[in-house]
């Protein structure tokens, strides 16, 4: 039994990671990081939970080995200030609003795509003029942050694990290439 599911986990997984259908966006993502990085601007990326810790982890491997800069705004107390001050469903807006810069790019992170705090996020990135919205998403495909995002990345699952998996895959990919 263990094994059967073992088995069925890892090919349903190998199966989501269809390189060929995340090829071209993958390399129009890296050639927007490059890009918004040359101009002198950032990248910023964010993402709840499981997400949060791959937005870290990217963000961190893009900045060190791919020489990108690129932040992300994990910070506990940044964190519950704003969710404090402004409400859980604003953070990230918050957080664009006062870190955002015109020409930046964005990486919004949400294995639902319907998280609020997410959409308002990319809402303001708008305002903000943010140069490229890129989201990382599963579930349903016409998920809200999917409706808001430039460039989309969508996995065809409703596990979350699975989604997760395959979010990381595909962003620390962009960092090798």
């Amino acid at each position: 039994m263990e094994q059967n599911f073992l088995k069925n986990y890892f090919k349903t997984l190998k199966d989501l990671i269809d390189v060929e259908k995340f090829n071209d966006d993958l390399i129009n993502v890296k050639n927007i990081l490059k890009l918004t990085h040359q101009e002198g601007k950032k990248t910023m990326i964010f993402g709840n939970g499981g997400s949060a810790a791959i937005a870290s982890h990217f963000s961190v491997d893009l900045t060190k080995n791919a020489g990108v800069r690129c932040t992300n705004y994990n910070e506990s107390d940044l964190l519950t200030c704003f969710s404090n001050d402004f409400g859980y469903e604003r953070w990230v807006e918050k957080a664009i609003e006062y870190y955002g810069d015109e020409g930046d790019s964005l990486i919004l992170i949400s294995a639902g795509g319907n998280s609020p705090n997410m959409t308002n996020g990319a809402k303001q990135a708008r305002n903000k003029k943010i140069k490229n919205i890129i989201t990382f998403t599963g579930n349903d495909k016409n998920n809200n942050l999917t409706k808001l995002g430039d460039i989309n990345f969508w996995v065809d699952s409703k596990a979350y694990n699975h989604i997760e998996n395959v979010h990381q895959i595909l962003l620390l990919s962009l960092v090798d290439l």
